[in-house]
């Protein structure tokens, strides 16, 4: 309670006992002058009363807004917290996504120079003795013809739908998978359809239960690189090594002349390529074959 107020309440308590004591000791003129006074100072106090009262509810209802503003300010500060962890992690996640991604291609690129360098120690490890014994079983052609610009799918192709009645008759499919619709090398298109048909030809012979051959043609850096996977039993790993010996047929004898991937590596070779085999036990045979773009179109 302000000053103000306690000394109004008492002022009236002095007039009212004057005006009452009037009665007696004073003229009517003085009573009425001490009553007014009396109730001016009544008056006066209610008034500081009712602003008083005001002062309050108004400070009060400030007190209440200002609750409602923080309340909303810390509202505001978790969405925004909220928002802030969301983009983080969004962000982490596109990051883990990338370095997989990464790590994919990285894989893809190791997988591709092992072969590479499989390929090239294949021909560090080739025989230079059986050369000229693979040269001489290779088809006859003129040099005009190796120096032809054939295209290696499409005579891939041509290779499979000359054998396509074999393979169904023993149940085999046969796909092909191609990097690039046109893919062309410097030699003789006649030479590349034996060689085809020849590791074609014994992948059907030896696949007596049916399954499939897949044909995956693809170019890495300058060479084009083909690979030729069957379903079939496959052959032990003593006698993998062995496979493109003339004459060679293994335990599994199927009859035939053996000249078949005899006559493919020395086709391989002679444009200067590399060819060799895999055969996981049980997981039917691998055979890869690397050959250079040594021209193109």
């Amino acid at each position: 309670m302000s000053k103000k107020m306690k000394l109004s309440p008492a002022i009236a308590c002095v007039f009212y006992v004057l005006t009452i004591l009037g009665f007696f000791y004073l003229d009517l003129k003085l009573i009425i002058v001490l009553f007014l006074l009396f109730t001016l100072s009544i008056t006066y106090f209610a008034y500081q009363g009712y602003r008083s009262h005001n002062d309050y509810t108004g400070a009060e209802h400030l007190q209440q807004e200002i609750g409602i503003l923080k309340a909303e300010k810390e509202q505001m500060a978790g969405d925004y917290e909220a928002l802030e962890k969301k983009k983080d992690k969004e962000i982490k996640d596109l990051r883990q996504y990338g370095e997989t991604l990464n790590a994919s291609l990285s894989n893809t690129e190791k997988e591709r120079n092992e072969l590479k360098k499989e390929l090239e120690k294949a021909v560090l490890d080739a025989d230079k003795n059986k050369l000229s014994e693979a040269e001489s079983i290779l088809p006859p052609e003129s040099d005009e013809d190796d120096n032809a610009q054939t295209d290696i799918v499409e005579v891939t192709h041509g290779a499979v739908d000359e054998l396509d009645a074999a393979a169904k008759k023993a149940g085999i499919r046969i796909n092909i998978t191609s990097q690039a619709e046109k893919l062309i090398l410097k030699c003789s298109a006649n030479r590349l359809r034996i060689m085809f048909r020849n590791i074609i030809d014994n992948s059907i012979k030896y696949m007596q239960n049916g399954g499939s051959l897949v044909i995956t043609i693809s170019v890495i850096d300058d060479d084009a690189f083909i690979v030729l996977k069957d379903t079939g039993e496959g052959i032990p790993e003593d006698e993998l090594k062995h496979i493109f010996e003339l004459n060679y047929q293994g335990s599994n004898m199927i009859s035939g002349t053996g000249l078949g991937l005899t006559q493919a590596k020395a086709i391989v070779e002679h444009y200067g390529g590399t060819i060799y085999a895999r055969s996981p036990q049980g997981n039917g045979m691998g055979i890869y074959i690397q050959l250079p773009l040594s021209a193109t179109m």
